[in-house]
């Protein structure tokens, strides 16, 4: 029997041994989840999007410049585009244009679109402190769990080792005929109990570091040893300066959720804005420069000869006689020249050609995409008034919570603060009973049992209160700080 827990006691040193000897303190673990999660890079990432949303909007107020060139074969039966004219030849084409335009006047639709995007830009920004303060949060209570959890395998530990030193005892007396073998029996059962608590108490350690390294974004296999602080050297606020009304008032001035939400109802008060504002009229101005080439075969031109008339089909009234009208037939003569393509960079210069001019846009119908974009943007305004009051009440909610349990929490450390001092009462007396022989020893062991449970457990009731008051203190605007 004594082999069996002697390994035990065995592999709980094996196990604390193979943790690192670095150790993690609350602020070292919020630190590291707060650079390493990856729910702060990609907020992060969505502020940068924000940035270059805004940025975007900013640039859409410079006038806009293109150029462009085109080149075309052409050939069958087409319009000269020199002599305008029906040919059939082939001639190749060439253009060049530069083209500019911007917006005079727009009812400040631009500007408004630049405010809502800087809002926007200033929420978006505001998220990754929200972000990173829920993870200091998680961090934090994961962290607390896993103080929890090896403090019960400390308690499980101590309790194996209570136990088994009673049943040496009552083993001896038991050989001695002192005591029945039933006394020693039901230890046994006793100790296989308290061991099967330490192996549960160990496995929900292990989940508990595991929790707090999936918060850290820690590889699992990295080896983990938490820092505990001593909780008395740790100062902490009256419970009486921390009401939820007054905690809530100042979270709602420092919690970044809030401003968040106050950023993000500036934003879409300004789209809004610009939303209908482009429902007017809009004034540009434009200018462009422009030039071709034109290069063919030689072209023969023809002297013209009349050779008749046809009819037209219209007549001419003239003082009441009608008259039809004739048009004039004529037949290619003889050569009279050919007609060739110019240089290229005459050509150029000759077709250059210049514009400038205002415009006005007056949108009447475009499918309703205008009006239902003013329309969603005012949806918006109250959708996110909605989530302000949602995140306002959950705000309140956990502070209310975190105050219920931060009482709760000192009111049980204080009853256990009592359990001790009683316990050490009945130790005293137990002690000196023992020493006039008034007492046995396993009574006397089993004083000493509760008294050492009693002062496990204020140890255990300790750390909670004071995280649970920090809960509070974050809140509040003080941070996560021991």
């Amino acid at each position: 029997m004594n082999s069996r827990f002697i390994l035990i006691y065995f592999l709980v040193s094996i196990s604390i041994a193979a943790r690192s000897q670095d150790t993690w303190d609350l602020k070292r673990c919020v630190e590291y989840a707060m650079a390493n999660n990856p729910a702060v890079a990609q907020t992060a990432i969505q502020a940068k999007i924000s940035a270059l949303n805004k940025r975007q909007q900013e640039m859409a107020r410079i006038p806009t410049l293109s150029a462009g060139t085109s080149m075309a074969f052409n050939s069958g039966n087409n319009q000269d585009p020199t002599t305008f004219v029906r040919v059939t030849q082939n001639y190749l084409s060439a253009g060049m244009q530069l083209q500019s335009s911007a917006e005079i006047f727009n009812f400040y639709r631009q500007r408004l679109s630049i405010t809502a995007a800087s809002w926007e830009l200033m929420a978006s920004q505001a998220s990754i402190d929200k972000v990173r303060n829920d993870i200091a949060l998680s961090t934090a209570n994961a962290f607390l769990q896993v103080l929890l959890s090896e403090e019960q395998v400390r308690i499980a530990v101590v309790q194996i080792g209570q136990t088994t030193k009673q049943l040496e005892q009552i083993r001896k007396r038991v050989a001695a005929g002192a005591l029945p073998e039933l006394n020693a029996t039901q230890l046994e059962a006793q100790l296989a109990q308290d061991s099967s608590n330490l192996i549960g108490a160990q496995g929900s350690s292990a989940q508990s570091v595991l929790l707090l390294k999936q918060w850290m974004n820690l590889d699992p296999a990295i080896p983990f040893e938490a820092e505990k602080p001593d909780p008395s050297l740790i100062p902490l606020e009256s419970i009486s300066d921390l009401q939820p009304e007054y905690v809530l008032q100042e979270a709602l001035k420092n919690q970044p959720q809030q401003q968040v939400n106050q950023f993000r109802l500036k934003a879409a008060e300004y789209a809004t804005k610009s939303a209908n504002a482009a429902r007017m009229p809009t004034i540009s101005a434009f200018a462009s420069l422009g030039t071709s080439y034109l290069a063919f075969e030689k072209r023969a031109l023809y002297e013209r000869i009349l050779t008749g008339y046809q009819p037209t089909g219209f007549i001419v009234d003239a003082n009441g006689v009608q008259y039809d009208v004739q048009a004039p037939i004529f037949a290619n003569g003889p050569v009279a020249g050919y007609l060739r393509s110019g240089a290229f960079f005459n050509q150029l210069e000759t077709n250059f050609r210049k514009a400038v001019g205002l415009s006005v846009n007056i949108p009447i119908l475009n499918g309703g995409s205008t009006r239902m974009a003013y329309e969603r943007a005012k949806l918006n305004i109250q959708s996110v008034k909605v989530q302000q009051q949602q995140d306002e009440q959950k705000l309140k909610q956990d502070i209310y919570q975190a105050y219920q349990a931060a009482l709760v929490a000192m009111q049980r450390f204080h009853a256990s603060e009592k359990s001790v001092e009683v316990n050490e009462k009945a130790y005293a007396f137990a002690t000196r009973r023992l020493e006039i022989g008034a007492l046995s020893t396993y009574d006397w062991i089993t004083t000493q049992n509760n008294l050492l449970r009693a002062r496990l457990e204020r140890s255990l009731n300790q750390v909670d209160y004071v995280f649970k008051m920090k809960v509070l203190e974050f809140y509040k605007g003080k941070g996560l700080k021991l």
